[in-house]
């Protein structure tokens, strides 16, 4: 299925098992490397929905130092937008419960950026949702936050996990994209630019 990428060398540079999870389901070979430390702050006047691409391009960079002749790396981000405030991971469990206070029965949008480098090219591109929530008790509330793991998660949920079966009335948009890589997108990089690109070595 993806012999034009034969002789690459394919890096996930995340640690997110999420991730790791949804490329392995486009069957493509690949490692995950996770490097430490890397500044995710952003300039206070971009507009939101720059903000994941503009974070997948500085972790790109930071992991370009791993790059071999053949090297071909996959960064994302991943940010929760309600109205002009941006969601990111929660610090602790209370803020993870004033999240999901926030955003239940709201609608509010996902936006994840996903870079694809190469030692000589990169591709940069994003994808949005929209979820909308429906109302949460605070007893559902606590018993997520308690029971999941929420710290880890931009906005403090994930999509696949309890809360979206329980609290998720309506997406417009891509599942994947919600819950962290829009693989539908990633494979269609990779089979158009980058298959154009070996094909003409």
């Amino acid at each position: 299925m993806w012999k034009h990428l034969d002789d690459y060398q394919i890096i996930l540079g995340s640690q997110s098992p999420r991730r790791v999870e949804l490329l392995r389901g486009l069957d493509l070979p690949f490692e995950q490397i996770r490097l430490e430390g890397v500044d995710e702050s952003y300039p206070t006047d971009l507009p939101l929905e720059e903000i994941p691409l503009y974070i997948a391009r500085v972790k790109a960079e930071a992991y370009r130092p791993l790059l071999g002749e053949r090297t071909l790396l996959i960064t994302a981000d991943t940010l929760v937008f309600i109205g002009d405030k941006v969601l990111g991971k929660p610090r602790d469990a209370a803020e993870a419960k004033a999240m999901l206070r926030e955003l239940s029965g709201q609608k509010h949008t996902v936006t994840t950026g996903v870079v694809l480098m190469t030692p000589d090219r990169s591709v940069a591109f994003s994808d949005t949702a929209t979820v909308e929530f429906l109302p949460l008790t605070d007893e559902e509330i606590d018993y997520y936050v308690t029971h999941y793991q929420p710290l880890d998660k931009a906005g403090a949920y994930g999509i696949q996990e309890w809360i979206g079966y329980r609290a998720i009335r309506r997406i417009e948009g891509s599942f994947y994209t919600v819950m962290g890589l829009p693989v539908h997108l990633v494979g269609e990089q990779l089979m158009s630019i980058f298959h154009t690109n070996t094909s003409n070595r």
